[in-house]
């Protein structure tokens, strides 16, 4: 397969399954029914969430000013933000594409060679896999109780040890496979894992390493505050628990990465998280389309201001 049809299938795979999934989200609830839940919802805390989803990214903008530095380069803050936020709407076309257009936008703007610009990038992922990481762990904390019932009552634990020792394993078998061949795949696999252990080393070796941790940490308390704050403007949802929210922050968040931008799959991966906790589907998938809408139009907003403004901006720059 050409790197041609590579590409191609990379656009088009993600969209026909988020296109499907809009098709059968919208079979499952009228748009009459979305619009109605969107009336009755409070626009005091869709615009709280709006405004830490700004916050989080204003914050991750001024992150990773703190990995250029240690290569000795100064960039602007206001090229680090629109660079953020451009990269954020280019993954509505292509899924992770953004990080390339960043690391694009960074070389041309401040001169920070691609190569160098887009590691720091990788390293900031590899903070963000971490911090997810430990979304998922507090997830299975507060979820203990559904879990023990799940697995005690539904599956049994009989059962769930057997299903535990094939995962292990498989897990100890890839592992050694994986160490020891010398295919392809597994060479990617190596190459990969060592640059995340790269990665995460470089963050504790950064002259900013704390600012560096404290802005992580404020992104990600930033991204829960924003899923939570908004689920208060459907008052339909009633009280939505712990594990429930933090169960629909780690589904949603997956299914960015699933389609272009989560179009389609957000709201599904929503309705299977709060459904798990009795929440009635029907403004669960309504609070999964108004979450995804509002976020994904302050993006194509703040992200096409930027991609404007941003030749401007330095063009003004090297008049002065």
């Amino acid at each position: 397969m050409t790197n041609k049809n590579r590409t191609i299938l990379k656009i088009v795979i993600p969209l026909f399954i988020g296109l499907v999934l809009v098709w059968y989200s919208l079979s499952q609830i009228s748009i009459g029914e979305l619009i109605d839940y969107a009336r009755g919802a409070n626009p005091l805390y869709i615009a709280l969430g709006i405004l830490f989803g700004v916050l989080s990214h204003i914050s991750r903008a001024q992150r990773w000013l703190y990995m250029a530095q240690p290569l000795g380069y100064k960039p602007r803050f206001a090229n680090s933000f629109m660079a953020v936020y451009a990269a954020y709407l280019i993954n509505f076309t292509v899924p992770r594409a953004g990080e390339i257009a960043r690391a694009s936008i960074l070389a041309n703007y401040e001169g920070i060679p691609f190569e160098k610009g887009f590691g720091t990038i990788i390293a900031e992922r590899v903070a963000d896999t971490l911090m997810l990481g430990v979304v998922i762990v507090l997830a299975m904390v507060f979820q203990y109780d559904f879990l023990k019932y799940f697995f005690s009552e539904r599956i049994g634990w009989s059962s769930f040890i057997f299903i535990l020792l094939i995962a292990l394993v498989v897990l100890v078998g890839s592992i050694y496979l994986i160490g020891r061949s010398d295919h392809k795949l597994a060479k990617r696999i190596r190459t990969f894992l060592k640059g995340l252990l790269e990665g995460v080393l470089s963050i504790f070796r950064m002259k900013n390493k704390w600012r560096f941790i404290a802005h992580t940490l404020f992104i990600w308390i930033m991204y829960v505050l924003m899923f939570y704050i908004t689920t208060l403007a459907l008052p339909d949802l009633g009280f939505i628990s712990m594990g429930a929210l933090l169960l629909g922050f780690i589904l949603a968040s997956f299914s960015i990465a699933a389609t272009n931008g989560g179009i389609g799959s957000y709201p599904e991966a929503v309705v299977i998280a709060f459904t798990l906790y009795q929440i009635p589907e029907d403004p669960s998938r309504a609070f999964g389309w108004i979450m995804w809408a509002t976020h994904t139009i302050v993006t194509v907003l703040i992200g096409g201001a930027s991609l404007f403004y941003l030749p401007l901006y330095n063009r003004k720059l090297k008049k002065v």
